[in-house]
């Protein structure tokens, strides 16, 4: 019976023996697998990442624009504001020269002539 039981251990020692290296095939299919989902999501992270700065860019490019154009438009109305005012103040002016009958044109007329009579005097 002796002999029986080692035949029986060495069989189940050999079942054993070629579960091992089965499992071990498995396992390595299981990692290679694994090992390409992990490329395929690395890709697709490296991918994203551009997508995100190309994103950024636009965006930075499109803010710097608007800032720009918020700017000119900022000036514009300040000149805009500022040549009205100029305008308001001249014609109020002409119109206190008309009430007391003195036209700012003519004043102006005066004081340019006044002003080459001085200058070919000298």
């Amino acid at each position: 019976r002796r002999g029986g039981q080692q035949i029986q251990l060495c069989r189940t020692a050999y079942i054993k023996a070629i579960d091992v290296p089965v499992e071990l095939a498995s396992l390595q299919t299981s990692f290679l697998t694994i090992d390409e989902a992990i490329k395929t999501t690395n890709r697709r992270i490296n991918a994203l990442e551009n997508t995100i700065n190309y994103i950024e860019g636009e965006h930075d490019e499109g803010f710097f624009r608007l800032e720009k154009i918020q700017g000119y438009k900022k000036r514009e109305i300040e000149r805009q504001m500022l040549a009205a005012k100029q305008y308001a103040e001249e014609h109020e002016a002409e119109k206190i020269s008309l009430k007391k009958g003195i036209s700012i044109n003519a004043a102006h007329n005066l004081l340019a002539v006044e002003k080459d009579k001085d200058e070919h005097r000298c």
